[in-house]
């Protein structure tokens, strides 16, 4: 290990956090513990980093490579939270302040900037050079695409850059995200803009949403995060069941579509065997079977899995009468172990302004429940888990279906009405 590696290690920098590269003209301390992270076959973190460290010659990234090799050195993190805004925000900007900042003083700050993105996804390139440009002038350079709440995060700047860059963001169009005991950045799947399977329209409802709880998402007012996830279809490809608070879920009350000509156009491709393997047999209610050289779904039994429509995207299509349904109470660990979301809403139409109107009121209903019946920092679905379904239903004013009941099928006294 060189002598200015050393220096960093025991006692801070001899560069002072000015740049200059140490005794053997190299920008970068020796990190040999993170080098071993390049030495496997998939690509590495580190590299990427080094890269951008040596290109633009950061202090503040040799300062957090320095850092982590020390982390894993004595297997311990030294980062700490804080608070740092925009004014006018109190959300959406992840606080990382150093431990030992006395031992690594170019990595004393490495805070996080949450950026929202536009629903779907949706970037033009002038839009991404803009944003690309803006960050390298104030911050590290670093962008992660995208964060767990579905930020683009834009990672490493010093508390006294925040505002200036902020600043510049907006005035191109940007704003940041949630962050905090509020609303968090929504998202949603491409949907209509480019999936044939969405069964309502994702993009307008998350905009809706995202214009109507845009304060809550910047000053937030809650008793924890909550999280909004559009998926188009049941695909759900935002993985909203497993990661939101509310999940809302394209759906379709009645029957596939089935086009018997692209069926029999499917099986002489690829042959019966095929068919009956690969499709009917992986059904999980086994609500497929074969009739006159083509197939019947039998509509009481299909749970919209989209194992058949996947598989056969030419003979099969989701029903003609479509919607949404809504899951509540995904998350991960906190005070309840993990969480999928709980089915509240089987089935509400979206095509129109009413309807979407009549979706963020049932919403706010659901919200002001939980604002009076949750403890502090508990999630939704852990208000639910606590108190019970029963009544949180009573709560918002939403009537029990039997579609809510884990396995209706199993129950001989109901009987499920599609």
């Amino acid at each position: 290990m060189s002598g200015a590696n050393d220096s960093a290690m025991n006692g801070g920098c001899h560069c002072g956090g000015c740049g200059s590269s140490d005794g053997n003209g190299k920008f970068l301390h020796e990190t040999p513990m993170l080098d071993q992270l390049e030495s496997g076959p998939w690509p590495s973190f580190i590299t990427g980093f080094k890269e951008l460290a040596e290109r633009t010659k950061k202090p503040m990234l040799r300062g957090v490579l320095d850092q982590l090799e020390y982390s894993y050195k004595t297997r311990m993190g030294y980062w700490k939270g804080g608070l740092v805004t925009v004014d006018g925000y109190g959300a959406g900007i992840i606080t990382r302040y150093s431990m030992i900042k006395d031992k690594f003083p170019e990595a004393a700050e490495f805070h996080t900037m949450r950026i929202q993105p536009a629903p779907g996804l949706h970037y033009n390139t002038d839009m991404l050079r803009e944003l690309c440009d803006i960050w390298e002038k104030h911050g590290s350079g670093i962008i992660a695409l995208h964060g767990q709440t579905g930020d683009i995060m834009l990672q490493g700047i010093e508390q006294d850059k925040v505002q200036e860059c902020f600043d510049e963001l907006n005035q191109a169009g940007w704003d940041l995200g949630g962050a905090g005991a509020g609303m968090r950045t929504g998202v949603s799947c491409i949907g209509p803009g480019r999936c044939e399977n969405a069964c309502y329209d994702n993009l307008k409802l998350h905009l809706t949403a995202l214009k109507h709880f845009s304060g809550q998402v910047h000053r937030p007012e809650w008793n924890y995060k909550l999280k909004f996830k559009f998926s188009g279809c049941p695909n759900d490809c935002t993985n909203s069941i497993m990661r939101s608070d509310l999940a809302v879920v394209g759906t379709w009350k009645d029957a596939i579509q089935i086009d018997q000509d692209e069926v029999k156009a499917w099986i002489e491709e690829r042959g019966m065997d095929a068919l009956v393997n690969n499709v009917i047999s992986r059904c999980p209610t086994k609500a497929i079977t074969l009739k006159d050289g083509g197939i019947d779904i039998a509509t009481r039994d299909c749970v919209r899995c989209m194992h058949c429509i996947n598989a056969m995207p030419k003979a099969l299509s989701p029903g003609k009468e479509r919607g949404i349904s809504l899951l509540m109470g995904g998350k991960n660990t906190l005070k309840v172990g993990v969480n999928m979301g709980s089915l509240i809403i089987p089935f509400m139409k979206m095509e129109t302004d009413e309807d979407r109107e009549a979706f963020i009121e049932q919403i706010e209903e659901i919200i002001d429940w939980w604002d009076d019946a949750g403890l502090d920092h508990e999630r939704i679905g852990e208000t639910i888990e606590r108190v019970g379904l029963k009544q949180f239903l009573e709560g918002v004013g939403i009537e029990h279906d039997i579609n809510q009941v884990t396995r209706p099928r199993d129950n001989p006294y109901f009987k499920a009405k599609y």
